[in-house]
């Protein structure tokens, strides 16, 4: 069966046409192919392989400093998205949660006071009978 593969998530041609990965970065040229025959040169392979790496290191802190650009809004989406799920839900909360809003029209919209109480319970502190003594000793 024959597909697009801009269409499929998996491929490369997906992931560069949706912005996904890099398209335009000088390091992908020396990643292509090359069918030129070259005598052997042991100066010539240490450079290269000297080159390959710097190269990839290169490739490395732009693809990071790419990710990092193309992530920078997620947190905030996020938690804009949190928000809204929690004002949607909000019947579904314990009933030990006090939510207390403060009026929009009052305050102009300026101010909106939440705070939740939730009950916690105390840490039981742990005890050990110790053999021969009886007596009972804490332990941290």
């Amino acid at each position: 069966m024959k597909r697009n593969p801009r269409k499929l998530k998996w491929t490369k041609a997906f992931r560069k046409s949706a912005g996904k990965e890099m398209v335009v970065d000088s390091t992908l040229t020396f990643a292509a192919r090359r069918n030129i025959p070259v005598r052997y040169n042991r100066d010539l392979v240490a450079t290269t392989l000297k080159a390959m790496q710097r190269v990839s290191e290169i490739r490395n802190r732009r693809e990071r400093v790419f990710y990092k650009n193309r992530m920078a809004g997620n947190k905030e989406r996020e938690r804009v998205a949190n928000r809204k799920l929690v004002a949607e839900n909000e019947h579904l909360l314990p009933k030990s949660t006090v939510v207390e809003k403060v009026d929009e029209e009052m305050t102009g919209g300026l101010v909106e006071k939440t705070s939740v109480a939730i009950s916690v319970k105390p840490a039981r502190s742990k005890r050990i009978l110790v053999v021969g003594h009886g007596e009972e000793m804490d332990v941290d």
